[in-house]
């Protein structure tokens, strides 16, 4: 989006989209392991996770770590390739990274730190392209925050019955059975702001398509998942991963539509 707003150059766009590949798999990489290692004495209470490496204990914390430092120093290695502005505010995403498993301990909302840590790159790749254009910059995250609240919690439903053995919080047990209705009321929020950041950003009709298709297949998921069967609970929140494709299809194909000269 911010490549479209500029007319930017198809290989400086196709740089930055290596570029923050990278850095999203290393650094959500980081995330799961530093998570793993905290939540160790807690993975081996889930059916789910009890044969995670460092729940089983296949690998040790020592080992785990000097893991965690390798992707730390490609995760530095990502954000030196970016103005110094952007360096910043990376590195003070690490904060929420790094604190991120501890709230599940005293909070019935860790989504929310999630969905804080998880969209920090909606900030960090409009700042990279020269884009600070907060119209469009606040909305897109606020959308996709209230997208990750719907679906890591309903990731949270496929684990609720062991997390209350094992003392782990979570939306999913603080929404119970009121979580369909307010999946509802944060899909329409998250479609509201991502339509608003689209005409802040005067998109087309790429982006408008993706939008309507992409708000039926959510409204879909949540009309369709079984809270209760964790196998439906898995299908429902790996639906997210082609939603986010078609919504980045229609972000392209206009930023391709408008440096060709068809917008």
């Amino acid at each position: 989006m911010a490549a479209y707003s500029i007319n930017a150059p198809l290989s400086q766009t196709l740089w930055m989209l290596a570029v923050f590949g990278v850095g999203s798999i290393v650094m959500r990489g980081a995330g799961c392991t530093i998570n793993d290692i905290l939540d160790r004495n807690l993975d081996n209470k889930v059916v789910r996770t009890i044969e995670r490496p460092l729940a089983s204990g296949r690998v040790s914390v020592k080992q785990a770590s000097i893991f965690l430092l390798g992707q730390l120093s490609v995760g530095l290695m990502v954000l030196l390739q970016l103005p110094l502005d952007c360096f910043l505010l990376g590195a003070s995403s690490l904060a929420l990274v790094g604190t991120y498993p501890l709230f599940k301990r005293f909070t019935y909302y860790p989504q929310v730190v999630l969905s804080a840590c998880f969209n920090w790159g909606i900030m960090l790749g409009s700042t990279a392209m020269g884009v600070w254009n907060w119209s469009v910059i606040l909305p897109l995250y606020f959308s996709s925050f209230c997208w990750t609240m719907v679906y890591d919690t309903i990731y949270a439903h496929q684990d609720k019955n062991f997390d209350v053995k094992a003392g782990i919080k979570s939306t999913a047990l603080a929404w119970g059975n009121n979580s369909k209705s307010i999946f509802k009321g944060l899909t329409a929020i998250q479609m509201g702001c991502f339509a608003l950041s689209g005409y802040m950003n005067t998109m087309g009709p790429g982006f408008a398509i993706s939008t309507i298709i992409g708000s039926y297949r959510l409204f879909q998921m949540i009309k369709k998942v079984d809270l209760d069967d964790p196998q439906s609970c898995w299908n429902s929140f790996q639906s997210n991963i082609n939603t986010g494709h078609l919504f980045f299809f229609g972000m392209f194909v206009d930023y391709l539509l408008k440096l060709f000269g068809f917008l």
